[in-house]
Parts: structure tokens; C-alpha cells; sequence
């Protein structure tokens, strides 16, 4: 977990404070603003939760991925240089975001259908407000993203998809672990 909350953090100071052209019409101040929240969010459902089991290390560690994945792409220019990148991407991020979703439920509580169900549900429903953010940032004057509708439909495909295996594997996963 603190592996990828540092790599999260540091991504981010990297790009707000070295001038990079590549990173111009990236909405890199919002993303210092929103992508934090991320490393919080796990931690915060578990003290609403009354603190109920460990801390949640896993789950926050695969919800961070995806923004330190996004990010490096970023820096690195792997949207603008390597082809299909950003639908790679959105099928791994969405992996990653449904495991967490999916760990965070006990085994012994919710069936392994179930889990894997509510993994794939909330995958889908956050591909379509992603994919609403982006419109709204892009309709702010944000320049730089490359959207279309094609890359849209694109990517809720990819993102469903990624979502639906990242919450079976989850759900296997800690079949195995119990």
C-alpha cells in the first residue's frame, strides 16, 4: 500500500513541479486535487465501517494502482507514443478498481456470485461517470485529452470488461485465501 500511495504522491509533485510540455491541456492541477482521494477513500469506509477487521492495505493498494498507472502514462507520453495505450489501460485500471471493490466485502457474508456481481455493477456505473467527468472537464476547455465517441463506447467496453475479471479474480482469490 505505501508503495503505491508514494508512487502516487510522488507522480504528482513530479508533474506539478518539472515544466513539462507533454503534460499541457492534461488537467494536471484537478488530478492533484482528485486523484489523493483515492489513497483516503478505503481507509475512510473502513473507520465508517466502526473499524470493523485490519486496516484495509490491499483494497487501498489496488484502488491507488490506477491513478499511478494513469499518471506515469502521462509522464511518460505512453498516451500520445504507444498505440492503444489508453485502452490497455482502461481495462487494467478497471481490474484494479473492481478487485478493491470486491475486497472489501467479507467472503463469509456475501456469496462469491454476489461479490462478483456488485464488483462488475459498481465497475460499470464508475466507467459512465469517468467517462461523464471527461466530458465535463473536456467541455471546461481542457485540451489535450483526444476524446470521441468511438474512444468513449471504447472505453466503457474495455473498462466493463476489465471490471468483471478483476472482480471474479478477487472473488477466487479470497475463495483461496479463506
Amino acid at each position: 500500500m505505501w508503495l503505491a500511495v508514494t508512487a502516487l504522491a510522488l507522480c504528482l509533485l513530479v508533474g506539478l513541479i518539472v515544466p513539462m510540455e507533454r503534460l499541457d491541456g492534461k488537467g494536471w492541477p484537478a488530478r492533484s486535487v482528485g486523484y489523493p482521494l483515492s489513497a483516503l477513500a478505503m481507509g475512510t469506509i473502513w473507520i465508517l465501517r466502526k473499524k470493523k477487521g485490519t486496516f484495509p492495505y490491499l483494497p487501498t493498494a489496488l484502488l491507488v494502482t490506477p491513478f499511478v498507472l494513469d499518471l506515469l502514462g502521462n509522464l511518460f507520453q505512453f498516451f500520445d507514443t504507444v498505440q492503444n495505450f489508453d485502452d490497455l489501460l482502461h481495462f487494467v485500471n478497471w481490474m484494479f478498481l473492481c478487485a478493491a471493490f470486491v475486497a472489501m466485502f467479507d467472503p463469509a457474508n456475501l456469496a462469491p456470485w454476489n461479490r462478483s456481481a456488485l464488483g462488475t455493477g459498481f465497475g460499470a456505473f464508475a466507467i459512465i461517470l469517468w467517462e461523464f467527468m471527461e466530458y465535463l472537464i473536456m467541455q471546461s476547455g481542457t485540451t489535450g485529452l483526444h476524446l470521441s465517441y468511438e474512444d468513449t463506447v471504447t472505453d466503457l467496453l474495455l473498462s466493463s470488461s476489465g471490471g468483471l475479471i478483476g472482480s471474479v479474480a478477487m472473488v477466487r482469490l479470497s475463495v483461496k485465501r479463506a
